[in-house]
């Protein structure tokens, strides 16, 4: 019995250490190290397994990947492992492999990714481009989304869209405060039944004299509001809430929102908020500014049809044919200066010609602008 011990003991001691971990650190670097373009070879695998202190045969390598072929071809198609065994066994369908082996190249890379690389660039291009995203809040998102591809890909990424000059946010508190705001108006928190309620804020602006730190408005004084919607309009982010001070419903930048705080106190405008439709609000609204909305008609060149079509679509809107040069767009509009001033940018290729009150009133606007030059 003495014997059969020290034999156990032995092989014991002779296993080669981490080799449960090797086939998961295969896969890593496999999804980081390659694409279509990158290939490695088992020697190459071998020799980052021995960097990190995993022993392994190049012809273990071969298994460890066919074994990893088969474990995420079952999990993708919900299948038994047997059985995912047996549809790689057939040659035709080799595609459905996410390692493959290019006989030509003699490397192994990963081909089939949840997500196509274009893809995974225009998610960091829309977290580049947000305004209401800090910059070192965006590097480390596109950091997350970029794991998705390998780093080759990433790098070009990175540099591409590092490339140009945006304007964006100095508030890091952004995403806590949509996540705060999220949880305000749900009615399910933490798995529990949740009744929607109020937030408080400061709310800060910049002055001539406070441009490297905002100050509040109000004096100081906290926002009460009760969260009915987020929406994201030319490039901010936005709370549409019912304002607690002048009971109606206000837009709030939320990138300007600090110390954002659960009330406990049940929202109200309810009413209020049903009567916004919400797909209809930004439509209205230019740059979330309040106003009058009034149902208006303005005369455009031809030539502004793509324009216009990006700023108000084609929903409850209408198109007429004035003339071979000319079109009229009827659409409902919050009546405000910075409506008039997005009018005013088309120059004389844009007329507002209805109703009679907006038009006085955009004459009388122009004749503001005037009195300054």
């Amino acid at each position: 019995m003495g014997e059969v011990k020290n034999i156990q003991v032995e092989a014991k001691h002779g296993r080669k250490q981490n080799q449960k971990m090797k086939p998961y650190v295969v896969l890593q670097f496999l999804m980081k190290e390659t694409d279509e373009n990158h290939l490695v070879t088992a020697y190459d695998i071998a020799g980052y397994l021995e960097a990190c202190g995993i022993d392994a045969e190049r012809r273990s390598i071969y298994k460890d990947i066919e074994e990893i072929n088969k474990a995420v071809l079952m999990m993708e198609e919900e299948c038994t492992i047997q059985e995912a065994e047996e549809m790689l066994d057939d040659e035709e369908n080799e595609e459905l492999k996410l390692i493959h082996y290019d006989k030509h190249r003699k490397g192994f890379y990963v081909k089939d990714r949840h997500f196509d690389p274009s893809d995974i660039r225009l998610l960091a291009e829309c977290v580049y481009s947000a305004k209401f995203i800090a910059q070192g809040q965006a590097e480390r998102l596109v950091g997350v989304v970029s794991e998705f591809v390998s780093k080759h890909q990433a790098y070009t990424m990175k540099h591409d869209a590092l490339l140009t000059d945006r304007v964006k946010t100095n508030n890091k508190q952004v995403l806590r405060n949509i996540g705060s705001i999220n949880d305000a108006m749900s009615r399910k928190v933490m798995g529990e039944p949740h009744t929607p309620e109020k937030i408080k804020f400061k709310y800060v602006d910049y002055t001539i004299d406070s441009l490297d730190k905002p100050q509040a408005r109000r004096k100081g004084e906290w926002y009460v509001v009760s969260p009915w919607r987020l929406l994201i309009n030319d490039g901010n982010y936005y709370l549409m809430g019912f304002d607690d001070k002048y009971q109606k419903i206000l837009t709030f930048r939320v990138d300007r929102m600090e110390d954002v705080r659960m009330t406990g106190l049940p929202r109200d405008g309810e009413e209020a908020a049903a009567a916004t439709a919400i797909n209809k609000y930004a439509q209205q609204s230019f740059s979330m500014f309040g106003g009058e909305t009034q149902r208006v008609k303005i005369r455009f060149d031809n030539k502004m049809l793509g324009t216009v079509l990006d700023r108000f679509g084609r929903s409850a809107v209408v198109y007429t044919k004035e003339d071979e040069k000319h079109f009229v767009l009827t659409a409902d509009v919050k009546v405000s200066e910075q409506f008039y001033g997005w009018l005013l940018g088309f120059g004389k290729k844009a007329q507002l010609i209805y109703p009679a009150t907006a038009v006085e009133d955009f004459k009388a606007y122009l004749d503001r602008v005037r009195e300054l030059y």
